[in-house]
């Protein structure tokens, strides 16, 4: 059974995408990373043990967030879409790595979170994408 922190990490998840979907070229290169993964940092990051792994996803984000905030304009459309899409598939990721690998920390079990320890998901999650192609 998922902690109830997963329901926080699809959340912030689906609002990160809903930044990305947002942005419209140019804009302050340094505003769009961190509005990114906003929600993911206030809502999910201080309530799960610290794995590499995690990190790792979420410093993708940051970089892809990066990336498309500085992607010129000039390039074209298809050009902002593929950073987009690319921006889209790292909220993905992390989505999919705390869900697989996050623990519920002290601080996450303490605000009823779920139990101090708990796998945030199941372990075997393989993402919207993978539900879909089940489902089918």
């Amino acid at each position: 059974m998922d902690a109830e922190l997963a329901d926080h990490v699809r959340a912030a998840a689906a609002a990160a995408r809903r930044h990305a979907l947002a942005f419209r070229a140019p804009v302050d290169k340094d505003a769009l990373p961190w509005s990114v993964i906003e929600a993911f940092d206030a809502r999910v990051r201080g309530h799960v043990e610290r794995d590499r792994r995690i990190e790792e996803e979420r410093d993708r984000v940051l970089i892809a967030a990066v990336n498309l905030a500085e992607t010129p304009v000039e390039e074209g459309e298809d050009a902002i879409a593929a950073a987009r899409a690319h921006l889209v598939d790292a909220i993905d990721y992390l989505e999919q790595a705390v869900l697989r690998f996050g623990l519920v920390n002290r601080q996450g079990a303490k605000l009823g979170h779920g139990a101090y320890g708990q796998p945030v998901g199941a372990r075997d999650w393989r993402g919207p994408q993978e539900s879909a192609k089940k489902g089918s």
